[in-house]
């Protein structure tokens, strides 16, 4: 294995493996560069930040819109979006029992964001037991919805894959 210094001003070093793989020793900018044991983590992070946008859009949209529109109920009863986040939360811990391949950890990630973002979008409602979703007590699904965003993102940028950067031989 051959180390290089790649030109950039931090001077970090990195080394290229024997097929031309994965560059060490600098975060990642190309999906491919991304650790498979981590990719799932990058994309249930992604995929909560863009569900939790769209779903305080799509809310938005039903509420400038008639009473009805876009809303789904059962029996008369209005059926909040964070039941369907945890459905899809108990399918990924399903799926999670059964296949741990990097490949279902990439899907496995994908329904981990978007069934988080469901359910911590309506966590002021689940906290009060009372749809507060437009009031200010809702405010309390902004602020958790940005802390985790902020932390995840800051964990992700500063934390490596657990395996060493030098394989055995």
């Amino acid at each position: 294995m051959a180390l290089r210094t790649d030109g950039d001003d931090r001077g970090s070093t990195t080394s290229s493996g024997p097929a031309g793989g994965r560059v060490k020793g600098r975060r990642p900018r190309r999906w491919r560069d991304v650790d498979p044991t981590r990719r799932g983590l990058v994309l249930a992070w992604a995929a909560f930040t863009v569900t939790f946008g769209i779903a305080r859009l799509v809310t938005g949209i039903i509420k400038l819109g008639s009473k009805n529109t876009g809303d789904l109920s059962a029996g008369g009863v209005h059926l909040h979006h964070y039941l369907w986040g945890l459905l899809l939360l108990i399918a990924v811990a399903i799926a999670g029992m059964v296949d741990r391949s990097p490949r279902a950890r990439t899907w496995m990630g994908v329904g981990l964001g978007i069934g988080l973002g469901l359910v911590v979008d309506e966590a002021a409602l689940l906290i009060t037991l009372r749809d507060v979703y437009w009031h200010s007590q809702g405010w309390s699904s902004v602020g958790i919805a940005i802390v985790v965003i902020s932390v995840a993102g800051t964990v992700l940028v500063f934390t490596r894959s657990g395996k060493s950067e030098h394989p055995s031989s």
